[in-house]
């Protein structure tokens, strides 16, 4: 499942995997947030937590998170993954490149330094 983060600082969005993902997490509660983001005109910062609760994605959820880069390129502005499960880690590092924006990778101790990250918001913004 797909938990939302409370208290984050204004224009960024969190989320913390916990079990297994499946696309009925993202059209519940990822969709739904990044899409209210989109129509307030506010670039799309994202954290996202997958820490020893998250188990696995789903295909589902895989081809929901891959639908996700049909919004407008414009929307996004930094994307923080929080992680120690290194494969997950360079797997999104060795395609950041096809992100529409700056993505990074935190330790799941530096959840706080992702937050602050993403709230800065994309470099020249």
């Amino acid at each position: 499942m797909i938990e939302t983060m409370h208290g984050l600082p204004d224009g960024v969005l969190g989320f913390r995997a916990v079990g297994a993902v499946d696309s009925s997490d993202y059209e519940s509660v990822l969709d739904p947030a990044i899409d209210a983001a989109i129509e307030r005109g506010e670039k799309v910062n994202l954290v996202l937590v997958l820490g020893d609760e998250f188990e696995r994605y789903t295909l589902g959820a895989l081809w929901q998170d891959a639908r996700l880069e049909g919004k407008p390129a414009d929307t996004w502005g930094r994307i923080a993954l929080v992680t120690d499960h290194s494969l997950i880690g360079e797997i999104v590092h060795g395609i950041s490149f096809l992100f529409p924006c700056e993505v990074r990778i935190f330790g799941v101790a530096a959840v706080d330094d992702a937050v602050a990250w993403a709230a800065e918001g994309p470099s020249g913004a």
